[in-house]
């Protein structure tokens, strides 16, 4: 979906107006390279991109070959990255961001956020005030969203985002923007395209910085929105699976049905062969009688039949170089071979690289939370961040372990801190490291305080009765 203003909008600054020119270009520069990452998360490689004109023949171009690698470079990654709300000063849950947070689905709407990161290098997190959310949050994927970088402050300088769109009459089954949000260091500017122009309407606010963050992934100094999971060198290898995959297919149905052959026969005898082939070779008896021309005896023989074993091997070698490649273990691609873990050791020896990159997911990506925050806070209490009180800012993102411990390893674990650190036991970190979640430990507490509140009551009559 291109994004199309040529024309000037009535109510922009010059230094608007450029800025939204610049941020369409860049949108629409990115459009063609997001949808091929898009197309290799959903499998969808075809034939004629993986073709090298050599083994698989033109008339094969329709077959479809499924691939879940893309996918699987994205997902494993992003289900490790567990984000579980936000942590005040003095270690308890922030009440006001969180019930914000409750309210706008931070946590499931994270999850998605986090994939759409990892497949186009970032994702964008728009703000908003809402009287009934307090502020409304939203993540918008780089197919609907683009930014341009401050390199000075370190941030966004400005954006846009497209909120809605609508059928193009000129084009069947095709969308084009109609409602495109642009965020500058003082204002929202809602853009809407109504009777064939574009009109602005603004929002003012006391940020003074966009009211746009983006969540990147694996940034430099040239590229500060990031790098694809799916990036280039990816690509090249899940071609080479489809490719391999395609070769085999093919490979298989000649495994099938081997090549055989008759020689020494009349031609009454080839004609009645040829005649129905398939007939000849599902058939259990082949008989015939002596060339009559030349008394030569028909010799009946079957060429050696193909084998798909060096197309299997080839795709191991890919998985293991995919491994290599995402970090990932040879048993997330599905494929068995000798560098498959044997013992839980090793599994989790093959996983740390995978828990190093959870780890610098969540390290970046609690910072700009951090700013959402803060943001967020400063939005519902029609403030600037400087105006917040120091307890609110200095507000933390808290993840779960991206190693994902089993409950026996973090239970035990729990258990001997605890031995050491008597009051740990009593704390909400001990239930939940030995297995209990948020739910369980508020019923837990719960139970507990009635327990304590009808001990004290027995108490009480006892006294009485004494």
């Amino acid at each position: 979906m291109f994004l199309s203003i040529a024309q000037k909008i009535s109510g922009l600054t010059e230094e608007e107006q450029t800025m939204l020119t610049e941020l369409v270009n860049v949108f629409n520069y990115h459009v063609g390279k997001n949808d091929v990452k898009n197309r290799y998360y959903e499998g969808k490689v075809s034939l004629s991109e993986v073709n090298l004109g050599i083994a698989l023949p033109d008339g094969m171009a329709g077959l479809e070959i499924g691939c879940a690698w893309g996918a699987k470079t994205v997902d494993v990654l992003a289900s490790r990255s567990m984000f579980d709300g936000f942590v005040d000063q003095n270690g308890g849950e922030a009440d006001e961001l969180t019930e914000i947070a409750k309210k706008n689905h931070l946590i499931s709407e994270y999850m998605k956020a986090t994939r759409d990161e990892l497949k186009y290098g970032c994702t964008f997190a728009t703000l908003s005030s809402d009287p009934d959310l307090k502020c409304k949050i939203r993540f918008h994927s780089p197919q609907t969203a683009s930014a341009l970088w401050d390199g000075e402050k370190g941030r966004i300088k400005c954006g846009l985002a497209i909120i809605d769109a609508v059928q193009d009459e000129s084009k069947d089954a095709t969308y084009r923007p109609s409602l495109v949000n642009m965020y500058t260091d003082d204002a929202i500017i809602v853009l809407r395209f109504e009777d064939n122009k574009w009109t602005a309407e603004r929002y003012p606010h006391r940020m003074g910085r966009p009211l746009m963050e983006a969540l990147i992934w694996n940034p430099t100094s040239g590229k500060p929105f990031g790098r694809s999971r799916i990036k280039e060198p990816i690509r090249r290898l899940i071609q080479g699976y489809v490719r391999t995959i395609a070769n085999a297919t093919i490979g298989l149905e000649f495994s099938t049905s081997p090549q055989k052959y008759l020689l020494g026969v009349t031609d009454e005898q080839y004609d009645a062969v040829i005649s129905d082939k398939f007939k000849q070779y599902v058939g259990s008896i082949i008989a015939s009688t002596n060339n009559p021309e030349t008394g030569e005896k028909p010799t009946f023989g079957q060429l050696q039949q193909g084998t798909i074993a060096p197309h299997v091997e080839m795709i191991r070698v890919l998985a293991t170089q995919f491994s290599a490649a995402t970090g990932l273990t040879v048993t997330d691609t599905g494929v068995v071979n000798d560098a498959n873990p044997t013992s839980s050791d090793a599994i989790l020896a093959q996983s740390q690289t995978l828990v190093s990159m959870a780890e610098q997911l969540n390290a970046g990506n609690g910072e700009h939370l951090r700013e959402i925050a803060l943001m967020a806070l400063a939005v519902a209490n029609n403030s600037t961040i400087d105006a917040l009180p120091d307890e609110s800012r200095n507000v933390i993102a808290h993840f779960k372990n991206p190693a994902m411990p089993s409950v026996a390893v973090t239970a035990d674990a729990a258990i001997k801190i605890g031995s050491a650190r008597p009051d740990f036991a009593q704390t909400d970190v001990f239930l939940e490291m030995i297995g209990f979640n948020q739910a369980d430990i508020r019923r837990i507490r719960a139970q507990e305080q009635r327990t304590r509140g009808q001990r004290v009551l027995e108490e009480i009559e006892n006294e009485d009765i004494q």
